[in-house]
């Protein structure tokens, strides 16, 4: 599966799962950009038949419901939405 990725400092292993016309995925990756973390990111909806289904399978290991943003960390964690406090917590230890 292709992933784009985003430079800034490393904070572990970052995946975020999104949706190209989705807000909350907008607002996520702006954030992470104002953090200037490096983090991979997939906008599942652009991608086509076995290349979604393997970017759908990957992110059922961590959300189930599938649902956007996921934000994946270290592939141990994973925060479902925006929520800007908890993001900051586990990528900024605060």
């Amino acid at each position: 599966m292709e992933m784009n990725r985003i430079d800034g400092k490393d904070r572990g292993d970052v995946t975020l799962f999104t949706l190209s016309t989705c807000i909350w995925c907008k607002k996520t990756k702006a954030l992470l950009q104002e953090m200037a973390v490096a983090y991979r990111f997939v906008d599942v909806d652009l991608l086509d038949g076995a290349q979604r289904e393997k970017a759908l399978e990957e992110l059922k290991r961590f959300n189930p419901l599938c649902s956007f943003p996921s934000l994946v960390v270290n592939n141990s964690t994973c925060i479902v939405g925006f929520d800007e406090k908890k993001i900051k917590e586990v990528l900024e230890g605060e």
